[in-house]
């Protein structure tokens, strides 16, 4: 490699069984998150969203770039604004209003098992929305200009490490993707260089909450997984 400035890699040093022991316990609770779509107005801690963006802000990414950024709403009349902005685009999306759906047939039948439609009220009963933006440019400096590289993949991984930390508080999470989304970045006031990803929905669940049946089905390790 070429000469750079560095500092000595640091990784607690644990015996296999160890290892084994963690990764299956992990498996164990991150195999039983499931998307929530019936929440309380319950507080979470504003720590804990602190310490799940912190986490996400870890992730690795193009370049060290860490080309992302969080916008958290907690605020009634944001969410409010939000609500009605996607709910508007998710009607177009299901052809609500006039009967033509942006959406394939195709898409809205695989979307039918899940029971998703228009009403999206989660984004107001939930405490936290965290507003997530891909930065094409800025660079570390985030001055605007710098390109950023692998950007889609880096945010990408950043929201899955956000949603691990979150469901390990005890959080119940939702992704949700209007379409388009520019509305987002007005009501979160960012730069025009940066691209509205998605939205976390966080808080606790209601307790009549439930989860689609088909949402129970995954692909086994033998799958999803080839050993070369």
């Amino acid at each position: 490699m070429k000469p750079h400035d560095s500092v000595p890699y640091s990784l607690p040093d644990i015996s296999d069984a160890e290892s084994i022991e963690r990764a299956t316990a992990f498996r164990d609770r991150i195999t039983q998150r499931r998307t929530c779509r019936y929440f309380t107005d319950e507080p979470v801690p504003r720590e804990v969203i602190e310490a799940a963006i912190t986490a996400a802000g870890s992730a690795p990414n193009g370049a060290n770039h860490q080309p992302w950024h969080f916008a958290v709403v907690a605020s009634p009349d944001k969410k409010k604004a939000i609500r009605e902005a996607a709910e508007q685009e998710e009607r177009e999306f299901y052809g609500a209003e006039d009967g033509q759906a942006k959406a394939s047939d195709q898409w809205l039948d695989a979307l039918s098992p899940l029971g998703t439609d228009q009403d999206k009220p989660f984004l107001e009963t939930a405490p936290w929305l965290i507003v997530v933006f891909a930065q094409r440019k800025g660079g570390i400096e985030e001055d605007g200009k710098t390109q950023n590289y692998y950007v889609n993949e880096s945010v990408g991984i950043a929201c899955g490490m956000l949603i691990a930390t979150l469901h390990e508080a005890g959080c119940a999470t939702l992704t949700h993707t209007p379409s388009p989304m520019g509305f987002l970045r007005d009501i979160c006031g960012r730069p025009p260089e940066e691209k509205p990803l998605m939205i976390v929905v966080v808080g606790k669940p209601a307790k009549d909450a439930t989860v689609p049946t088909h949402a129970l089905q995954k692909k086994p390790l033998g799958q999803i997984s080839s050993w070369l």
